[in-house]
């Protein structure tokens, strides 16, 4: 359909059109989500098991640990790092096969709906998917008492802002793909897996070489964290939590306005 035809057709009102596309996505998947549960819900809750049960067993409350027992450390920030991984998966293969082979980004393109709505919605949809699973996540971590307080309200909203902060930039990325090649391995390989198990979930940075902090500064994972932990314990700095959140907020605004532009340079016709 030419531009000039769209432009008369009768547009939906710009959420509308937004909250279509997460409609669309929503009737696939609940149709498929059980491919999806053990990498966003059963494999969090393992590592709960394993190393926060198990291996924290052997752990001893310290300074290292704020004095809390190691499942009560790792929980909020193993929420993060779940999140994000949920989102990685999402930003990734999924937006490429709508482009390429399923193609139903085309498809939607295709009616009075815009490409920006198309980014919108891919976005929105990867954030209510994370924040579905790790609220299942955090429900469970609950009933195993390894919650502590109500403040893990707080790191589930991080978890989210945490997860779209690493999503956005990679949708927009994704958007610009032909094949999927070796990029999206490396996406996991070489960021997802290092952030995860560098950047303070299960220690604290403090105990990394000098060489390697500034590189874990600067991951998306890392901010999540120290802001999960913040809201899980009532601790932190407000100087602190506010540059955690302004880092985060800026690569989400950042990532979705590159999602805008990648997606509507593919999609307009």
């Amino acid at each position: 359909m030419s531009t000039a035809t769209k432009s008369t057709a009768h547009a939906p009102a710009p959420l509308t059109a937004v909250w279509l596309v997460v409609e669309g996505l929503w009737a696939w998947y609940r149709r498929n989500w059980r491919s999806s549960a053990v990498s966003s819900v059963l494999e969090p809750v393992l590592f709960l098991l394993a190393l926060g049960f198990g291996f924290g067993s052997q752990i001893q409350p310290s300074a290292a640990t704020g004095g809390l027992d190691y499942v009560a450390y790792l929980a909020p920030a193993l929420v993060v790092a779940s999140a994000v991984q949920t989102s990685a998966f999402e930003a990734t293969y999924p937006v490429l096969a709508a482009f390429k082979w399923k193609r139903t980004f085309i498809g939607i393109a295709s009616t009075p709906v815009a490409p920006a709505q198309i980014a919108y919605g891919q976005l929105l949809w990867i954030a209510l998917r994370v924040a579905v699973s790790s609220t299942a996540f955090l429900v469970i971590a609950t009933v195993l008492g390894a919650v502590t307080s109500v403040g893990v309200v707080g790191s589930l909203l991080v978890a989210v802002l945490t997860a779209m902060a690493f999503a956005a930039p990679v949708v927009a990325y994704s958007a610009t793909l032909e094949t999927e090649g070796q990029q999206f391995t490396a996406i996991f390989r070489f960021v997802v897996v290092p952030m995860t198990v560098f950047a303070g979930t299960f220690f604290p940075v403090d105990q990394l070489p000098v060489w390697v902090r500034p590189l874990v500064w600067v991951t998306p994972m890392w901010h999540g964290t120290e802001l999960s932990r913040a809201a899980a314990f009532g601790a932190g700095e407000l100087l602190a939590v506010l540059g955690h959140l302004l880092f985060l907020g800026a690569l989400v605004v950042l990532g979705a306005r590159f999602a805008v532009r990648t997606f509507t340079r593919r999609l307009e016709v």
